[in-house]
Parts: structure tokens; C-alpha cells; sequence
């Protein structure tokens, strides 16, 4: 019994020998590999500086602004048509004729209509003669007063009938409602035209109205009379001025949106119907405001941001101050561990969060979170965190105009 307990004992030794043994070849081997990352990284050369452009945060005087887009109406327009069906007979106009109030534009036949009044008014005439020759019967009493009622009503009738013949002769034409320059016209003599279809449009332009829709929070700086500014795709160097005429006393209440009409003066007929336009509108005092490139602002789902650059010892300056501010609390790191010191003078990108309050074409500004004359990067954040070391590279600057225009025509 003693031997098998010997020979037992013997095994398990091994056993355990050769487990410590696995581990720590293991072990050595794991060591090896760490130390030639090591080695690697300490050998490596650190990344060389972000590239970006740059922008000084600056005071500009600001004119708050509020812009829509909005769409082109005439002054009066309309589309006109028959309201009964017939053939035409008489196309007294051409596509883009300037045509007054009452011209005969469309005419369609009526001989019918024509021969029926002419009969009427003979017969209102013989009514005419009948009743006064029983008006001077009546004075010397050779009728009765009632066969003078009955010539007279016969006389009245008559007239009515003339009056209604006439009004369908007239609703055989097509007349303009008003002045204006009238539209593209296909319609030629010849061709049967049903009720109500439009045959010509009519449009007066020597001023017309822009209609366009502000957000309920924007009607306290709005009032008739307001001056506003057109500008359109059509002419891009070129601006319309007009007022506010008018703004609806109801809300919708899908959009809670307004609907604000502005009057504009068009004597070169510049302005045609159904086009679109860029209203702008000043609302309130200028002010000044910081500003800075559109670019620069990097928007986040926790507030928009802006990389500030500064010199390494300032940045670290900066960093400790907060430090205190925060009871003693130290900031993430941001570099690799083994990477190389930065020096002090070396630039690098602190990140700072900022509130906006408008844009002014390429323009943003800036109502907390900078002061004035602090180096912004405008361009390049993609590849930015806190205290990365950058370039600044301003030979090709991102647009910063407060009234841009296009750059193609």
C-alpha cells in the first residue's frame, strides 16, 4: 500500500510541475511580445500637426433679420372663360398683347342671339308707341284707366326682355375685366369651346404681391408697412423693394405659421406670377454682435461647439485654472501615455461650447461662450479633439461675406 501511495504522489507532482512549467513559458513569451510593443511605440515617430484655417472672433454690427420664401401674385389676374359653350367666331388679340378694360377678346357666334334682341326691341318700340297713345287717351278719359295700366305694364315687359336678350349677347364675349397684359392664347375661330374652360389669362403687374408665411414667435417685430427685400434667382445681382400690406389675423393652427402679404411696386414687369422669392425683412435695432464663419461651428447633439486654438503652456494654464474651479478634479487625458511632450509654444485646439443667434449669410453669430479676438479653427475639425497639436494653414479661407453672392451665373 505504502508503494501505490508513493507512486501517486509521484504523478501529481509531475502534474503540477508541468502546468507551472506551460504557464510560465506563457508568461515569459506574453513579457517578450510587450516589450517589442514597447520598443515599437517608443520607436515611432508622433503624428505630424492638424492642418486648419483659422478666424478671429470679432465684433460686426448685426441687423436682425427674418427671411422666408415666398411666391409671386398679381396685383389682379385672372383666368378667363365662357360660362356657356359655343363655337368661335372672332380672336381679337395676340399671346402678350397689352389689352384694356372692356376689349372684346373672344367672340363667339351669336347671329341667333343677335336676331332675337332686334326683334325684342321692335317689339318694346310698338309697346313704346302703344303706351304713349294710351297716356293721351287717358288724359282726354277716351280709355279706361285700367286698359292705361295693362299698355304700360305690356310696355315694361317688353323692356325687361330687350334687357335679358341683351345680356345674352354680351355673355357671347369675352371681355377683359381690367387692364393688363394678357397670356398665351391658342384658342383660333373655328373652335367649339365648353363652359368654363379657360381660354386666356390676364395678369396686371405694375405691382404685385409676395406671399409667404413667418413663425407665430416672429410676429411681435413684424407691422404693416415694414419695408422689405426681394431677391430672386432671375436676377440674382439685382434687388426688389417693397412694404408689408398685409398679415392674416389668423394663425394655422397645423403649422402655427402666419401668412404675411407684401406689396411691391413692378414697373419693368420683372416680377411675373408664380415665381418664387427670397424675402427678407429687418426686424428691430442693430446690435453687435461676436462673430465667425459658418464653418467653424461644429453642431452636436449635445450644443454646437467650436475648436479654440492657443499655444500648449497657455492651454495647461487654462486646464489647472478649471481645475480649481472644479474642486480638483483632473480633465480625461487626451494623448497617448508613451506619446512625446508637446512644447509650450507648440499650437493646439481646445474645445468650447457656444450659443448662436442667427446667420447672416456666411455668418454666424456668437451670443456666449468666446470673447472677442480668441482664434477660432474654421475649417479641418474633422480630425480634431482636445489638445491635439495643430497647423494653421490660412492661404485658401472658407467664405465669411455677411451678403454673399453667387460665384455662378
Amino acid at each position: 500500500m505504502a508503494i501505490v501511495e508513493k507512486k501517486k504522489w509521484s504523478t501529481t507532482r509531475k502534474m503540477v510541475v508541468m502546468i507551472l512549467s506551460v504557464l510560465l513559458l506563457i508568461a515569459l513569451i506574453a513579457g517578450i511580445k510587450v516589450m517589442l510593443v514597447m520598443r515599437m511605440l517608443a520607436g515611432m515617430k508622433p503624428p505630424p500637426p492638424a492642418v486648419v484655417t483659422t478666424a478671429k472672433a470679432a465684433y460686426q454690427e448685426w441687423q436682425p433679420q427674418l427671411k422666408a420664401v415666398g411666391s409671386v401674385r398679381a396685383a389682379r389676374g385672372a383666368d378667363l372663360a365662357f360660362d356657356l359653350a359655343g363655337l368661335v367666331t372672332k380672336v381679337n388679340l395676340k399671346s402678350g398683347d397689352e389689352v384694356k378694360e372692356g376689349q372684346v377678346l373672344v367672340q363667339l357666334r351669336d347671329s341667333e342671339d343677335v336676331a332675337e334682341l332686334r326683334q325684342r326691341e321692335a317689339a318694346a318700340a310698338l309697346a313704346q308707341v302703344t303706351f304713349d297713345r294710351a297716356r293721351q287717351q287717358l288724359a282726354v278719359q277716351a280709355i279706361s284707366k285700367a286698359d292705361y295700366d295693362q299698355t304700360a305694364a305690356d310696355l315694361k315687359a317688353k323692356q325687361a326682355a330687350v334687357a335679358q336678350q341683351h345680356v345674352n349677347v354680351q355673355r357671347k364675349q369675352l371681355r377683359a375685366p381690367f387692364s393688363g397684359r394678357a397670356g398665351i392664347i391658342t384658342t383660333t375661330p373655328g373652335t367649339y369651346v365648353n363652359s368654363g374652360t379657360a381660354l386666356v389669362t390676364v395678369q396686371q403687374t405694375d405691382s404685385v404681391f409676395v406671399d409667404f408665411h413667418l413663425p407665430q414667435k416672429d410676429l411681435a417685430t413684424v407691422h404693416v408697412g415694414q419695408k422689405v427685400i426681394l431677391n430672386l434667382d432671375a436676377y440674382p445681382d439685382k434687388n426688389f423693394e417693397g412694404e408689408l400690406s398685409a398679415i392674416d389675423p389668423k394663425v394655422d393652427g397645423a403649422t402655427r405659421n402666419v401668412q404675411i402679404e407684401a406689396k411691391v411696386d413692378n414697373p419693368d414687369q420683372l416680377l411675373t406670377p408664380g415665381m418664387f422669392a427670397n424675402v427678407t425683412i429687418d426686424a428691430g435695432a442693430k446690435t453687435k454682435y461676436l462673430t465667425l464663419p459658418q464653418t467653424a461651428i461644429v453642431y452636436n447633439p449635445y450644443g454646437a461647439t467650436v475648436y479654440v486654438v492657443t499655444k500648449k503652456a497657455d492651454a495647461d494654464k487654462a486646464a489647472a485654472e478649471q481645475v480649481k474651479r472644479d474642486g480638483g478634479k483632473q480633465p480625461e487625458a487626451t494623448a497617448p501615455s508613451g506619446a512625446p511632450p508637446i512644447p509650450g509654444d507648440a499650437l493646439v485646439v481646445t474645445q468650447a461650447f457656444v450659443t448662436t443667434d442667427g446667420v447672416r449669410g456666411d455668418q454666424v453669430a456668437i451670443t456666449k461662450g468666446l470673447d472677442e479676438g480668441a482664434e477660432i479653427v474654421s475649417s479641418g475639425q474633422i480630425k480634431l479633439k482636445n489638445g491635439v497639436r495643430v497647423t494653421v494653414d490660412n492661404k485658401v479661407l472658407p467664405a465669411d461675406a455677411a451678403n454673399p453672392k453667387p460665384q455662378e451665373h
